[in-house]
């Protein structure tokens, strides 16, 4: 049947309107895309100039760094005793004190004693000696005694005094506050009561620094010293106090300005690791990861420059324990990479666009890098509040570095990422699709993981018995443990640092047939400090013949002391508080956010776990064990448990969804789902790693090499200990029955 005339405008009509509809949706399409590009040039210019100027911030600040003894020296000053023959117990007592006292300048500062009656002090980030001692204070003895003379106080029952202003209508009153040990409280309270209305007299060495009015009884173990006429004064007054709590009378003996440790050969050959690691971790990340790749580049380039800007602004020493602290946060902002890039190319692979896949991976690996920077930083917080010197400089570097990774992976990366998206990036192969792959059963050979992990701990513990009967230690310990030799040699030519570490450190090697040897410079003179593990005579003798023969050393020229180990017992004691507390706070946080103490307490068994077999290798392969030992086991700590908890996650995750799935099928899913991930991450960190030992000096290699083996461990664990200590432990409780009922609503989300 024809059409009518009107009914054929009509169609016309119809099919011009969706045809001009059409045209207005493809220009709009078009105007917003174009919007979109402009937007993501804009933001990408805008990272990239973020990139330039925290480089440039960075690497400007890089001189303002304060760098430890071990990396760039300091202030060397040595006491000794007005006793002539000190017990060994006051000796200890006034080691530790004087280690509280100068943490004020460096939480890297060393005290350690020299033969039998004297205290070295090394204080790193600071060249000026005189300026230290002033503020030190003399060490000597600090008394209160009242009107008679009678002396009612010593400044050992003086817990702490520090200078005050306080002000009062308009006018500064400079003040020292007191606090006493529980002893010097109930004495003080006793003294202060029966003098009311007269006078106490602070005297130190013999002369009276202050003589104040006791106003009232003072029973809270607290007063305040006034009269002082400025800031400066009661400074030196309660610094005066501070070291007055001494056992001993100590009287300054020299104090030289030293050169570092390690030597400038280390500083260099880390710069150039670091930066050939880094490279090869861009390499790597843009290689697997695509544009994501590109992103994490860019925001760990960011990462890097403002980590540097913020160790210059917080003053922190950094020391070879802190470098451990920076490499383990560059390994965790990484892996926070890596979790967000697995999760998106799962929800691309589970049929999602490439936009709703980017939202949905970052909200996804939400839990999982929150859980494991926090478990870690609360690690951090504890060691820095009850460890010392490079526990608690390891520790400082960490806690800055996971907050910024934290932030740089959530946040910087996110931004990246989607104005690479919006520059037209949209198609799913720039961003990889991870299909359904097989499910490895791990669990099925958990007999096997543990009993290979056992007996490489009875090997471990077995070897520690041999290594005592041989040696009369479990362990090799280096000479910040155990103490050892310090040689002065005075050369008849100003050595360079570079020349030490080249020429006079290899000699040293040769003779002592240990790689730990420290060398520092005196400023100013021709005076070289070598420090060893302890020397017989023969080679005492034999080093300085080889002085001798090699650089024409005068042997009159040549002294050496036996030295105490830097790391006292109440260090040792401080830093093993330090974990333990640590290790509990962990497992309580991991225990609240997975609401199960079973996943705790797995986590805790594998953290012991990675510290056996690693000291498994110290045991059997006989490497030194000195302050970068402490380092680096807190860093295989950190590493372990947060490459532990991605795994929990994922399976705390599959428990809460409500397709029936096995237990034993939940925990095999979860970590070949996290397999990947898990791989990955360790092999960027061990890349960094592995170029610090490669290119740096004998004392670098001996921390990089235990490292190494930490993640190659803490990696075998969290996949192969981990899953299947919770799981035994689940079933043990419920029964296998009461298990396969407990998980038949969960399991993996269609």
């Amino acid at each position: 049947m024809a059409k009518s005339h009107g009914q054929g405008r009509g169609t016309i009509r119809r099919v011009f309107f969706f045809m001009t509809q059409k045209h207005g949706k493809e220009q709009e399409r078009r105007r917003v895309m174009k919007s979109n590009k402009g937007k993501g040039l804009l933001g990408l210019i805008v990272s990239l100039a973020l990139v330039g100027l925290f480089a440039y911030f960075g690497y400007t600040t890089m001189s303002d760094i304060k760098l430890g003894l071990d990396l760039a020296g300091g202030v060397s000053i040595t006491y000794q005793a007005k006793e002539e023959n000190p017990s060994a117990e006051d000796m200890k007592d006034t080691i530790y004190k004087l280690q509280q006292r100068v943490q004020n300048y460096s939480t890297e500062a060393e005290v350690y004693q020299e033969g039998n009656n004297r205290i070295n002090v090394d204080i790193p980030g600071v060249s000026d000696a005189n300026t230290i001692l002033e503020e030190l204070g003399k060490p000597g003895s600090l008394i209160f005694a009242d009107e008679t003379g009678k002396t009612i106080l010593n400044g050992n029952q003086v817990a702490t005094a520090k200078p005050v202003i306080t002000e009062n209508n308009g006018i500064k009153e400079y003040m020292v506050d007191l606090t006493f040990t529980e002893e010097g409280k109930n004495l003080f309270a006793d003294v202060t009561t029966k003098n009311v209305g007269k006078r106490i007299a602070i005297i130190y060495d013999g002369k009276m620094y202050s003589n104040p009015v006791v106003r009232e009884a003072i029973t809270q173990g607290q007063c305040q010293i006034s009269g002082m006429t400025s800031y400066e004064e009661a400074e030196t007054l309660a610094s005066t106090i501070r070291i007055g709590s001494l056992s001993l009378e100590l009287e300054e003996l020299r104090s030289n300005v030293v050169g570092a440790k390690l030597g400038q050969e280390a500083i260099t050959t880390s710069l150039k690791a670091g930066a050939i690691g880094f490279a090869i971790l861009a390499v790597f990340m843009v290689v697997v990861y695509l544009i994501p790749g590109i992103a994490s580049v860019i925001a760990l380039s960011i990462y890097v420059g403002i980590i540097l800007v913020l160790l210059s602004a917080f003053e922190v020493t950094l020391t070879l324990p802190g470098v451990a602290g920076i490499i383990l946060s560059v390994g965790m902002a990484v892996d926070a990479n890596v979790i967000i890039f697995t999760r998106i190319k799962e929800e691309i692979g589970y049929g999602k666009t490439v936009k709703s896949a980017i939202q949905a991976g970052f909200n996804k690996a939400l839990s999982a890098i929150i859980d494991g920077n926090v478990t870690t930083l609360i690690a951090a917080g504890v060691l820095f509040w009850r460890g010392s010197g490079t526990v608690k400089g390891f520790a400082s570097t960490l806690a800055i570095g996971i907050v910024l990774s934290m932030i740089t992976a959530l946040f910087i990366t996110k931004f990246v990422l989607n104005m690479l998206f919006h520059l037209g990036f949209e198609d799913p192969k720039y961003y990889g699709i991870k299909k359904a792959g097989k499910v490895i059963r791990f669990l099925s050979k958990k007999k096997l993981w543990f009993a290979g992990s056992l007996l490489v701990i009875v090997v471990g513990l077995a070897f520690l018995g041999v290594n005592k009967s041989q040696t009369g230690s479990i362990l090799n310990y280096s000479m910040e443990f155990k103490g050892g030799t310090s040689t002065n040699v005075t050369f008849n030519e100003d050595m360079s640092l570079e020349k030490i570490s080249s020429e006079v450190v290899p000699v040293v090697e040769g003779i002592t047939k240990d790689a730990d040897v420290q060398t520092q410079k005196v400023a100013g003179t021709n005076e070289v400090i070598i420090k060893t593990r302890t020397l017989t005579v023969d080679e005492r003798e034999a080093l300085n013949k080889a002085m001798v023969d090699h650089f024409g050393v005068e042997s009159e020229k040549i002294t050496a002391e036996s030295i105490s180990g830097a790391i006292s017992q109440e260090m040792k004691r401080d830093a093993m508080i330090a974990v333990i507390i640590a290790t509990i706070c962990m497992l309580l946080y991991i225990w609240f956010r997975f609401k199960d103490i079973r996943f705790a307490g797995s986590a805790v068994l594998a953290l012991v776990h990675d510290v056996l077999i690693v000291l498994t290798f110290y045991a059997l392969l006989k490497w030194s064990v000195g302050s970068t030992f402490i380092a680096c086991m807190l860093t295989i700590v950190g590493y372990s448990i947060n490459a532990t908890i991605v795994i929990f996650d994922r399976i705390r995750e599959y428990l809460k969804t409500q397709v029936k799935l096995g237990l034993e099928e939940v925990v095999n899913l979860s970590i070949s789902q996290t397999l990947t991930r898990s791989i990955n991450t360790s092999l960027t960190t061990f890349i960094m790693v592995f170029v610090l030992y490669i290119l740096g000096v004998s004392s670098i290699r001996e921390f990089a090499l235990p490292l190494m083996v930490g993640i190659v461990c803490g990696t075998y664990s969290s996949v192969c200990i981990t899953g299947s200590l919770w799981y035994v432990m689940t079933v043990q409780k419920k029964g296998k029955k009461e298990t396969a009922k407990v998980t038949a609503n969960h399991g993996k989300k269609s």
